[in-house]
């Protein structure tokens, strides 16, 4: 009995097997009489011994490569089971399009035909995804064999993509080239089809937060008016799931404990182009604190020790924030008092009479782990030391699962990266954890371009380049170069946020000026130099030192047109001041109790005489309150500034004096207001001693469809510049010393645009002076690349 084993397809791995004599008696029975009962006694199964072996068909592949993957020997006495084995791991290797085995007498013959080599592989019709991309998604390769089956699964991940990108039509096929020399080109051929948007996003069971206040909370956003750039406008499924616990971190921060997403339903639209989501969802009651207290389960700790720092109180509204700066302001204290391993747990009490969580903070021993090794991958730019530094703990010390996941928000908050994934696994021991950090990096570059209009003196420009990761050391440099109305202006600054290692910032600034705009009736070069340390002295305060110097140079125009008192200030010249500062700042807005609200103070002093020409004290002060009202439809914002000047000894010009600004008082070109000295070819801006000023704001919707990324505001603001004490005012026509209060108000049209938000403001003053310079539009452009 002869056995021939071959294979033609190597998708099928079809195999027949030939016998003679029992089987052809077998057919002949059943064809005769329908049915046949054969009686056989047991006979050993067939083996084989080869004395030599032929191998034909293979040029890429040595003979003895093909008899290794065989698993046959010369001499060795193999069954028929076996022979068919050898047979299925050669087919099974991805080597070749068939493979034949007949045994021939003491010779065993094996013929293979090779799968051909691929020379080159291309993307046809591809134009929203680029080759590269493309070539990150399969796994088929350039000088590798072909295999028809993983040119199949290279197709679907190619379409898989397209999905992911919003094209579900998308199709793929993969065809073949055969070129000399037993090679093929694979080229997959793509029909991309229409991109499947999401039409509308829409909630059922919201009755606190309106739909379009959700919608601000998801990573998918509806098709808007610039669909074509805008990419989160499309069905991805990961995406969703995202968004489902984004709107619970939502919900909870605010004291919805019981908020749930009971399902999200995607229906395609009748035309099979777009899709219409829908969240249904539970909110539930909002909680607050209710009793708040420390338990002590430690021998020699004191829990009313701890319980003096606890800073929120029964009625704040709940949220895990709080409950997580709570127990790190606990376990920082116990590090100061030399405590090891202390666990803060928080257990929790629900009253539903009241809305209330009492919680009760529980003091124990914690297990005696370390870190073992902090583990970073992914930043292909950023230094390590520059990740390491968000830690508080290094290979060695204890292990502190909330403060691992502190460390991994900061670097979230760094903003160098698009992911940031931070996990704890066990290391060499059980008492030892490694702590994995897995980050992907994303551009943190930034190129602003602003702009003013006003009808008197046209157009400004105004371009800033800022780079928040210099050289992947966690620096931020600053450039910046302005052109408005003549005026040219180049700085430079450079800040170094963790000098030495530790939480004390780095600052240096240089600016170059020189004016020749229609504002004055004198030209200016002016040189900053301000080197600077800012340090933390609580928890939302910061204290920065600082050290300045500048020269100011006032120079007159040919032919002079300016008035006496900016005379006799440019025939002062150069002048050069040397000052030491500082600036407390409090900041609430980020860590403060109420989510929707914050408060930033800042207090400022100079104290010039320190060498120079100048002996003054200059000091500011600013207030900045903002919430949301409105289920935070609608967000209010105050700010109240004010700064006195008290001269001392040298020159007080202008140039030294307060000028205010848009940035103080809308409405008005910079130096538009205060007092100013007429000529009689124009009037120049003095400044003053004393300024104080107050702007007050509001943003909302303005019923726009959402996805066009426009919302309104108003706002009014106020402000007041005046005094000229210490200065030389002989022979001038001097108003507006005495001051008094302009009045703005005006309009805010905000645009989300792709290339960066939009503002254009449209004032009015209500109150001014007839010497006032009034500017009635302004336009701000922030783009990031």
């Amino acid at each position: 009995m002869g056995l021939r084993i071959t294979g033609t397809d190597v998708r099928t791995r079809a195999f027949s097997f030939e016998l003679s004599g029992l089987l052809r008696a077998v057919s002949v029975c059943a064809a005769l009489t329908g049915t046949c009962a054969i009686y056989a006694s047991p006979v050993a199964a067939q083996n084989y011994t080869f004395n030599s072996v032929v191998i034909e068909g293979n040029s890429r592949i040595g003979n003895a490569a093909i008899l290794s993957r065989a698993g046959i020997a010369r001499g060795q006495s193999i069954s028929a089971g076996e022979l068919n084995e050898a047979y299925q791991r050669l087919v099974n290797s991805g080597l070749f399009e068939s493979v034949r085995i007949e045994p021939r007498g003491g010779t065993l013959a094996i013929s293979v035909v090779e799968l051909p080599t691929v020379n080159r592989i291309s993307f046809e019709g591809n134009r929203r995804i680029k080759d590269e991309a493309l070539e990150a998604v399969i796994n088929s390769g350039e000088r590798r064999v072909f295999n028809p089956a993983q040119a199949e699964r290279d197709a679907a991940a190619i379409a898989e993509a397209y999905a992911n990108d919003g094209r579900l039509a998308a199709k793929v096929t993969p065809r073949i080239i055969k070129r000399s020399d037993n090679r093929v080109d694979v080229v997959f051929e793509i029909f991309e089809g229409d991109n499947v948007e999401i039409e509308r996003i829409s909630f059922v069971g919201n009755r606190v937060y309106s739909d379009r206040r959700l919608r601000r909370v998801l990573g998918t956003k509806q098709a808007g008016l610039f669909r074509s750039l805008v990419r989160r406008d499309t069905f991805v499924e990961d995406r969703v799931e995202f968004d489902k616990q984004v709107l619970r971190d939502f919900y909870l921060s605010r004291g919805y404990v019981d908020f749930r997403v009971n399902s999200v339903n995607a229906q395609l639209t009748e035309e099979r182009d777009g899709y219409f989501l829908v969240f249904n969802v539970q909110e539930g009651q909002q909680f607050k604190f209710g009793d708040v207290s420390v338990i002590s389960e430690m021998p020699n700790v004191d829990a009313d020790a701890y319980r003096d720092i606890i800073k929120v109180k029964p009625g704040v509204v709940y949220t895990p924030s709080l409950v997580e700066n709570e127990i790190a302001r606990i376990e920082r204290q116990s590090i100061r008092d030399g405590v090891d391993f202390l666990r803060v747990e928080p257990r929790i009490t629900r009253n539903d009479r009241d809305l209330t969580l009492d919680v009760a903070f529980v003091l124990s021993r914690g297990p005696r782990v370390f870190v073992e090794r902090i583990d970073i991958e992914g930043n292909t730019t950023t230094l390590d030391r520059v990740i390491r530094s968000q830690f508080t703990s290094v290979e060695g010390d204890p292990f502190n699962p909330r403060e691992i996941r502190q460390s991994a928000e900061r670097i979230r908050a760094l903003d160098f990266f698009e992911t940031a994934e931070v996990e704890a696994r066990e290391g060499s021991g059980p008492d030892q954890v490694i702590v994995d950090v897995d980050l992907e990096e994303k551009p943190t570059g930034s190129l602003n371009f602003g702009g003013s209009f006003s009808t008197s003196s046209g157009f400004g420009v105004a371009v800033s380049f800022a780079e928040q990761n210099f050289l992947g050391r966690g620096q931020k440099l600053f450039l910046s170069v302005s052109t408005a109305e003549q005026a040219k202006r180049y700085g430079i600054a450079f800040v170094e946020p963790r000098l030495l290692g530790r939480d004390l910032q780095f600052g240096l600034e240089l600016d170059v000026s020189e004016t020749n705009s229609s504002f004055s009736t004198f030209d200016s070069d002016r040189i900053l130099f301000r080197p600077s340390l800012t340090f933390p002295v609580s928890e939302n305060g910061r204290l920065q030192v600082r050290y300045t110097g500048e020269e100011v140079d006032m120079l007159a125009r040919t032919p002079p047109v300016n008035g006496p008192v900016i005379g006799n200030e440019i025939a002062v010249g150069k002048q050069f001041s040397s000052a030491i500062g500082y600036q407390y700042t409090y900041d609430t807005r980020l860590t403060g109790l109420d989510p929707n609200a914050g408060v930033l103070v800042q207090f400022t002093q100079d104290f010039a005489g320190l060498g120079g020409d100048s002996e003054y004290l200059k000091s500011t002060a600013k207030v900045v309150g903002e919430t949301k009202i409105f289920n935070e439809e609608v967000t209010l914002r105050a700010t109240l500034e004010g700064g006195a000047l008290n001269w001392k000894g040298g020159a007080n010009r202008a140039p030294d004096r307060f000028l205010l600004t848009p940035n103080i008082i809308r409405g008005f070109e910079p130096g538009g207001i205060g007092p100013r000295d007429l000529t009689v070819s124009g009037d120049d801006p003095l400044g003053g001693n004393l300024y104080v000023a107050a702007r007050f704001e509001a943003e909302f919707p303005i019923g726009l469809p959402e996805e066009y990324g426009i919302s309104g505001g108003v706002f009014y603001d106020v402000a007041n510049l005046w005094n000229l004490d210490d200065v030389d005012l002989s022979g001038g026509s001097v108003v507006g010393e005495s001051g008094s209060f302009r009045h703005v108000i005006g309009v805010s049209v905000f645009w989300d645009t792709p290339v960066g938000p939009l503002r254009f403001n449209f004032t009015d003053a209500i109150k001014k002076e007839t010497f006032d310079r009034e500017q009635s539009f302004e336009l701000t452009l922030s783009t990031r690349f």
